[in-house]
């Protein structure tokens, strides 16, 4: 598929992308982002993996991979983000990989800029980052302070230079993704990746991206505990294999 990468640009032909879609008690929100992922001009297929929800999630994904082009999955119980993602890498098809959040805190019209760099083979790995955009949203929350700890111990430790370290919205070679030996199970899929790809030499290039925050009260799950567990992660592999 032709699609233009950037305005005024001409289209250039991309690989397919496989967007995975980690999602737990998202139902209000699934078919949503779902549609908007399916509207974005590029080649695409679409792997979700229902992490054991509570909320009905489950039966509202099982209608939708009846009547949209998507593929569905399904753990048993809530086991992580990590996790699910893994489970969905299995099947990813796609030459370039893009991890999506069914929150709607990130928007699809953002992929053509994030995978970019890869076509025309800039670098195996770009983020999104948040914090190069000044029309995003970012109140000084525990959450921001945990991001600037994560981006400044990244930095640290793996000679990074990244402003948005959390950002759901990481793009891979899909060849290389596959390649690491992923262990991870909840929330340290970012930190674990991170170190991964910085171990293997891989220049990480980061794009702005638009960003629509989301408070606790409007289903956040991410906490103190996943942001230790974060910390911990990028020091453990960064002695460790």
């Amino acid at each position: 598929m032709l699609v233009p990468l950037l305005r005024g640009a001409a289209p250039i032909s991309t690989p397919l992308l496989s967007v995975l879609v980690p999602v737990y008690n998202e139902r209000g929100t699934l078919e949503s982002l779902l549609r908007r992922v399916l509207a974005v001009p590029v080649d695409k297929e679409i792997v979700v993996v229902d992490d054991g929800s509570r909320d009905g999630t489950r039966e509202v994904l099982a209608e939708l991979a009846g009547r949209l082009p998507i593929r569905a999955l399904f753990h048993e119980r809530n086991r992580g983000k990590g996790a699910a993602i893994r489970t969905a890498l299995v099947e990813a098809r796609g030459e370039i990989v893009i991890i999506q959040d069914a929150d709607l805190e990130y928007d699809p019209e953002d992929y053509p800029r994030l995978i970019a760099p890869i076509v025309r083979g800039e670098s195996n790995v770009v983020y999104g980052s948040r914090y190069l955009s000044h029309d995003n949203p970012l109140p000084l929350t525990h959450f921001k302070v945990a991001v600037l700890l994560l981006n400044a111990m990244a930095n640290l430790l793996y000679g990074t230079r990244l402003t948005d370290e959390a950002t759901c919205y990481k793009v891979f070679r899909a060849s290389l993704l596959k390649s690491l030996p992923l262990r991870c199970e909840r929330f340290e899929f970012c930190p674990e990746v991170t170190a991964r790809v910085s171990k293997r030499g891989e220049r990480i290039l980061e794009v702005p991206i638009r960003y629509h925050y989301r408070t606790r009260a409007q289903g956040k799950k991410i906490g103190w505990r996943d942001g230790f567990e974060a910390i911990w992660t990028l020091l453990r592999y960064r002695f460790t294999d």
